[in-house]
């Protein structure tokens, strides 16, 4: 996951502790610890979304979150204790793309990043068929094939297996993989997408007890091994597998 995240926050163990899931994820973190820190920085640095909060010394994120609207697009996410509806909806109204609470999950806070960016990426158009050595995924006719064998997969499985391969090489969340499958109003468990991918394993991998597609990344989800090659876009591009 590419981007840099600026995370403003006045209590330096959050911002450290919020940076800490970021990284992992992939992401850059810019630390700023107050609301003059915090303009100075999205100023200068042009980060690609700001996870703010709302209680800052000197000038709040309220103030904060008002400015930087009105010079630019970047997303913000309010990150704060401030817990009841007429403060959520001050946020929003300010600008705010979205609202997180403190105490926060840490997988929810990295899904609502997730999802902010998304939809600030334009529209992208994936390509009718997707080929990763011996697999093969047509986006369009929801078909996946096996060196030719077309497998039958449920539409949650399909779902999870194209959201992989559009993005093959970036570890997906569970969450992240559960939203694809059934939409951003799903609430399930972890355990939900493992039982997925393990399904999915036992339909595309030769050996599912050693994955060549779907390989786990700990402490974060799944990814698809290799890159695509779009064999129906005649591009003429080649995939390489990378095992």
């Amino acid at each position: 996951m590419e981007g840099v995240i600026l995370v403003v926050d006045d209590d330096h163990k959050t911002v450290d502790l919020v940076s800490l899931y970021l990284t992992r994820d992939g992401y850059t973190v810019l630390p700023a610890y107050d609301g003059e820190q915090a303009l100075l920085a999205a100023r200068r640095l042009k980060p690609d979304l700001i996870i703010l909060d709302l209680m800052l010394p000197g000038l709040d994120g309220t103030a904060v979150c008002q400015t930087l609207k009105g010079e630019s697009q970047t997303p913000i996410i309010m990150l704060t204790a401030r817990r009841t509806d007429d403060d959520k909806l001050l946020g929003l109204e300010v600008g705010a793309d979205d609202y997180v609470t403190k105490p926060f999950n840490a997988r929810e806070l990295l899904a609502r990043v997730h999802a902010v960016l998304r939809r600030m990426e334009p529209a992208r158009i994936p390509p009718p068929e997707l080929q990763f050595g011996g697999l093969t995924i047509n986006m369009v006719q929801h078909e996946v094939r096996i060196r030719g064998r077309l497998v039958s997969l449920t539409p949650a499985e399909f779902n999870i297996l194209a959201a992989l391969a559009q993005e093959a090489g970036r570890a997906l969340t569970r969450d992240e993989l559960l939203e694809r499958a059934f939409g951003l109003d799903y609430e399930g468990f972890d355990r939900t997408a493992d039982v997925h991918i393990m399904r999915l394993r036992r339909k595309i991998e030769p050996d599912p007890a050693q994955p060549r597609y779907i390989v786990t990344v700990p402490a974060v989800g799944y990814r698809l091994r290799g890159a695509a090659c779009a064999i129906a876009c005649g591009s003429g591009c080649c995939w390489r597998p990378s095992w």
